[in-house]
């Protein structure tokens, strides 16, 4: 299910979606695990929505998540579907050719690396960006997804420890899923190190967070 407005003409045909999960978080203690949810989503959504050519969106799982869809811009499209498969279905119905799926707590994605991920798929039908704990920062395909992709993606989703070797085992033939540079996300208290504050961005991360240390 898709709530949209009519795709405008001249609209980019790529699109970047960040996925919203609404699961508890382990958090830094002090800190309310919905403001830090939200606070990781919403700096997430503004590297997707800050690319040039690419239309964001936001995909919900469960699909009622008001607070969600409340960081995003007006007009940005809302996917509401369970799987990635059905992510990727969605997009594509919206005009999608291709498409790239992000985790939600990546507040300080630099956009290179998602336009690097586009990049690849100019020769081959998918492309992953990995986190340093093995789950994936990023999933991009062209669409409509090949059969043996949308088949693996029924039992792998971007939190599935060791992702990538899992959906490169089920390619018919080695190549179709090349690795972009990697990334980290923040999923425990401990990836809080992985936070440059010298780095620009994940301005609402920061703000939060102001007052409790990045590293022990």
């Amino acid at each position: 299910m898709t709530d949209a407005p009519d795709r405008a003409p001249g609209a980019s045909a790529r699109f970047a979606a960040v996925l919203s999960y609404a699961r508890p978080r382990d958090v830094p203690p002090g800190i309310d695990p919905d403001e830090f949810r939200l606070a990781l989503l919403e700096d997430t959504y503004e590297v997707v929505a800050g690319l040039e050519l690419v239309t964001s969106a936001l995909v919900l799982d469960p699909p009622d998540q008001p607070d969600a869809e409340a960081v995003t811009w007006p007009g940005t499209p809302i996917v509401r579907e369970a799987t990635l498969t059905g992510a990727f279905a969605a997009l594509h119905a919206l005009g999608a050719e291709s498409a790239a799926l992000v985790a939600p707590d990546a507040p300080d994605l630099p956009p290179l690396l998602l336009g690097k991920l586009f990049r690849a798929l100019g020769g081959a039908p998918s492309a992953a960006c990995q986190a340093e704990d093995g789950t994936l920062v990023a999933l991009a395909a062209a669409l409509p997804l090949p059969d043996w992709l949308a088949a693996a993606l029924r039992d792998v989703d971007l939190d599935t420890p060791g992702a990538l070797a899992r959906l490169r085992a089920a390619a018919p033939r080695p190549g179709l899923m090349p690795q972009g540079p990697g990334w980290h996300r923040q999923r425990t208290t401990g990836d809080l190190r992985l936070l440059d504050p010298g780095l620009e961005g994940w301005e609402n991360t920061r703000a939060l967070l102001q007052g409790h240390p990045l590293s022990s």
